[in-house]
């Protein structure tokens, strides 16, 4: 008898539906965290760049932080510091990212949880580092 291959739900169809598309990887897939990053991480947080500056955003003016009149280094230092010490933030942007995975997705994530949750940190700091002017810009917007 075959091996049973797992069904998948019409809702995972309708997530991976929604995710933009990136190059190609070449090669099968691998149930290792490098291909998790690029197969997965990276289109979520391409499809969730907007969310995840507004929730920097939305942070950064609560919390009453100069980030619009701060130098381009000092501005990168900064958002480095919040995503990297602040729980409240990290936990959003990791909820952000995470609420948008298949199923097998969450399964694969709860076992390399810790690892995983590293590479997201570090993917959304980046993106937020590298999108910083657009970002100064949400807080000047009004909301």
């Amino acid at each position: 008898m075959p091996p049973s291959t797992p069904t998948v739900s019409a809702y995972d169809l309708a997530l991976l539906a929604l995710r933009p598309s990136l190059a190609e990887l070449p090669g099968p897939a691998n149930d290792t965290v490098g291909d998790f990053l690029h197969r997965t991480l990276r289109p979520v947080l391409k499809m969730q760049n907007e969310l995840l500056l507004m929730a920097v955003a939305d942070f950064v003016r609560d919390h009453h932080i100069p980030l619009a009149t701060a130098s381009p280094t000092d501005r990168e230092r900064r958002l480095d510091e919040l995503l990297t010490r602040n729980v409240k933030l990290r936990y959003t942007v990791i909820g952000l990212i995470t609420g948008l995975f298949t199923s097998g997705e969450t399964t694969f994530y709860r076992r390399q949880r810790a690892e995983l949750n590293r590479r997201i940190l570090e993917l959304a700091t980046r993106r937020a580092q590298d999108q910083a002017d657009r970002l100064v810009g949400m807080l000047t917007e009004a909301i």
